[in-house]
Order: structure tokens, then sequence, then C-alpha cells
């Protein structure tokens, strides 16, 4: 399986790409929205972890742009943590939020959830 970070914090993208490649996944790892955007548009990812502050274009700009052409799951990893910010995410057309900090165990398992739904087992 195959996921897309997309993650301006050097030091937290690091750490996911390592803990999710040890969990048998391959990550393409994307800095900003721009760079994400096009490589989600343009590649295929069977998940795309996508934080909402990036510079370039927020990450609930570049879920709305995808969702123009793909239905990739998304789940969206993020510091904001109103209720109003998750509500905007969720109806932007992410699949999951979790908010910062988070355990890396609960991120694996939502991902492992999305997966299963998006194979439909």
């Amino acid at each position: 399986m195959k996921l897309l970070i997309v993650e301006d914090e050097a030091k937290l993208a690091d750490y996911l790409r390592k803990g999710l490649s040890e969990e048998g996944y391959v990550i393409d790892v994307a800095a900003n929205g721009i760079d994400g955007l096009h490589m989600a548009s343009h590649g295929h990812y069977d998940l795309i972890v996508l934080d909402t502050m990036l510079p370039g274009i927020d990450g609930f700009g570049l879920l709305a742009a995808l969702r123009q052409s793909k239905q990739t799951p998304v789940i969206m990893l993020t510091a904001r943590h109103r209720i109003e910010d998750r509500v905007r995410g969720l109806k932007a057309g992410a699949d999951d939020y979790l908010v910062k900090p988070f355990a890396f165990s609960e991120l694996v398992a939502r991902i492992e959830v999305l997966l299963r739904r998006a194979a439909g087992t």
C-alpha cells in the first residue's frame, strides 16, 4: 500500500515516514500544499495523511481541489483542534480527522480502518 504524507514539519514528516514504512507501507512525502496537490492528483495513493497548516495551499484547499477528481481516503492530521475545524475538514471531504499530539498506534489503526473500507472488506 502506498501512502502520501503532506506535512511541512520536517521532524514529524520523517517520524511518520519511518514509522509507517516499518508498518509495511510505501511512503512519499510532500512538504507543502502545492507539491502535495500535484503528487496526490498525478500519483496513485491508497491513502493520504494531510496536515491543514501548509505553505502554498493549506490542507483544506488541497482537499477541496483533490475531491474534484479523486476519492482517495484522507486522514487530516493537524494541531487545529476546535470543533469548527474538525467539522470543516470532514465536510470538505476528509474521511477522518486526528488532532496533534496523537498516538502513533491510533494513527495506524485509523489508516487500517480506512484502507479496509476502501477495499470493501
